[in-house]
């Protein structure tokens, strides 16, 4: 039986998931309301004369290595005929809302992720006699006629494999993974197109011989928990593609971080205060994509030394300022002095009505 197949009451049903991608939304919104854009390089963000930061950018400015969370003053020596424009939030989340009302109309489980991205579970979608395929198909067609951007979708038996789907087209593209094509599919995926795994993960893995996924499944548990530890045991099930994870319509999130391993550990206070501003600038672009900006109550640091050990550091706060992550950095870094190897910078988050509370604190 293949993902596009209805099923009996007899018979368990078949999931199928869909992942719905706009493509360059910000920059495509822009594109739509302003057509003398399109064709030239592209990005929505801050100034690069104030330590702006690129929040998405279309595919011609992506041609020169401009990428999100970038700065903008490095996205601009990259190209120098980049046009950036500052963001319009109210109008993406108007497109954003007709674009998710089209989703609700062929399914009630749809997992926002941000503005321009959702999973919708279709598993019990009667339209187009249960194929996902034609469902996704006609979701993308919508949007395009009646909200005027694109939208890449992949559809597979999985969050994991529908999700990796959904970038194998881009833009505008779709791509679908039936249940018997999973195995073959998932095999041949590298090891970095594993949600969780990084450049310095990545590298690990294929020093010691795991270049995709169907050589990690030559691993043992064992191995892959002496590895990577708890992460070991999601490396097992996603290399076989293997993913059980329900989309769930109501997704609260509770922080927002990023965070980055070194090859070389950091030796000391000064060189990671260095790498404060690069890490603050990739916080903000998803802060922004997470529309969240008015839900933070908590700035957060994290340090994991070279023994290993992870300290974590957090105040009250409603923005990421820079002052007050070096002064969290300053105190997590003495509580050790160690070398450091992995650095992260978050904010936590709470409703709007709970944030509202704590200003007046």
């Amino acid at each position: 039986m293949n993902a596009d197949s209805p099923t009996s009451a007899a018979q368990p049903v078949q999931r199928k998931i869909i992942h719905c991608d706009c493509d360059c939304f910000y920059a495509s919104v822009e594109m739509r309301d302003d057509p003398s854009l399109r064709g030239r390089p592209l990005a929505v963000g801050g100034s690069p004369d104030r330590r702006g930061v690129i929040a998405t950018c279309n595919y011609e400015a992506r041609a020169f290595g401009v990428r999100s969370a970038m700065s903008s003053a490095q996205a601009v020596k990259r190209c120098p005929g980049l046009l950036i424009v500052r963001p319009a939030m109210d109008k993406y989340r108007e497109v954003s809302r007709r674009i998710f009302a089209i989703y609700r109309e062929y399914t009630e489980l749809v997992e926002p992720l941000s503005l321009d991205e959702a999973y919708l579970d279709v598993s019990r979608c009667t339209r187009h006699d249960g194929s996902a395929t034609r469902i996704a198909e006609e979701i993308r067609q919508r949007v395009r006629d009646e909200v005027g951007v694109t939208v890449s979708a992949g559809v597979g038996p999985s969050k994991f494999v529908a999700k990796i789907a959904s970038d194998w087209n881009k833009p505008d593209g779709l791509f679908v993974v039936r249940p018997g094509a999973v195995d073959a599919f998932v095999a041949a995926l590298p090891v970095e197109r594993i949600h969780g795994v990084g450049k310095v993960t990545a590298a690990k893995l294929k020093r010691l011989g795991a270049e995709t996924c169907g050589d990690l499944r030559e691993w043992s548990p064992d191995r892959l928990h002496k590895q990577f530890g708890s992460f070991g045991a999601r490396l097992y099930n996603l290399c076989r593609g293997v993913d059980h994870r329900e989309v769930t319509p109501e997704r609260e999130r509770k922080s927002i971080s990023v965070e980055e391993t070194y090859p070389d550990d950091l030796p000391d206070l000064q060189a990671c205060l260095a790498e404060l501003e690069p890490l603050i600038a990739m916080l903000e672009a998803r802060i922004a994509r997470a529309q969240a900006h008015d839900t933070i109550d908590k700035l957060t640091v994290k340090l994991r030394f070279s023994d290993f050990r992870q300290t974590t550091v957090e105040c009250r706060g409603h923005a990421p300022d820079r002052q007050t992550y070096a002064r969290l950095l300053a105190e997590g870094h003495a509580r050790r002095g160690l070398p450091v190897r992995l650095l992260g910078v978050g904010v936590g988050t709470s409703d709007r009505d709970e944030a509202q509370l704590v200003l007046f604190d």
